[in-house]
């Protein structure tokens, strides 16, 4: 179950159920999202993280919420920029109510001025997670290859933000896919062991 196939008919099923949550939950959705965040964050890690977020796309979780509470507990946040095709996001330091620029794939990113950081923990957009940790995204391998590269270069937590409706049993994988170390959803938050 780790075709390209596989994957492109998941991406699809999961594009669908990650409308209709969003739909159906509303806003509501994304409150329950932000008070389980802020309810396990700490157990998640500390109050001086470089936390690295994303600009939410296409009914993907909205964790700006999340990055404006984390700012004024003293967290510092960043958004990621696509550098250019297969390679690793780079992330820049974003306060929220700063100017962004529009970047690939419909993103939008920080100003080139803002400084580069080195996330301690990524929260990490998705279509669909399983209980193992892996996620299905958008397929381009953007955040699997900066996964990779940052947990090379030191610790890291990666947290995945998603409705509950996006879980399946098992996301296809294959060795480049990295795993998540927790998922919050509008109902959980779940440590992946």
């Amino acid at each position: 179950m780790n075709s390209l196939n596989d994957k492109s008919t998941m991406r699809e099923q999961a594009k669908a159920r990650r409308a209709e949550a969003a739909l159906k939950l509303g806003e509501d959705g994304i409150k329950s999202f932000l008070e389980t965040f802020a309810k396990s964050w700490g157990n998640i890690f500390g109050s001086d993280a470089v936390v690295g977020g994303y600009w939410p796309m296409a009914g993907e979780m909205d964790v700006r919420p999340a990055l404006v509470l984390l700012g004024r507990v003293g967290c510092l946040t960043a958004l990621p920029e696509v550098v250019e095709k297969n390679r690793p996001l780079r992330f820049r330091a974003w306060v929220p109510g700063e100017d962004l620029e529009e970047g690939e794939h419909g993103t939008a990113h920080p100003l080139v001025s803002a400084p580069v950081m080195r996330p301690d923990v990524v929260i990490v957009p998705l279509l669909s997670f399983d209980k193992e940790g892996y996620r299905l995204g958008w397929g381009g391998g953007y955040y699997d290859r900066t996964l990779e590269g940052l947990r090379k270069s030191g610790d890291l937590v990666a947290v995945g933000a998603a409705y509950g409706a996006q879980e399946v049993d098992q996301v296809p994988r294959d060795e480049f896919d990295q795993a998540l170390d927790w998922v919050i959803t509008e109902k959980e938050a779940i440590k992946i062991k």
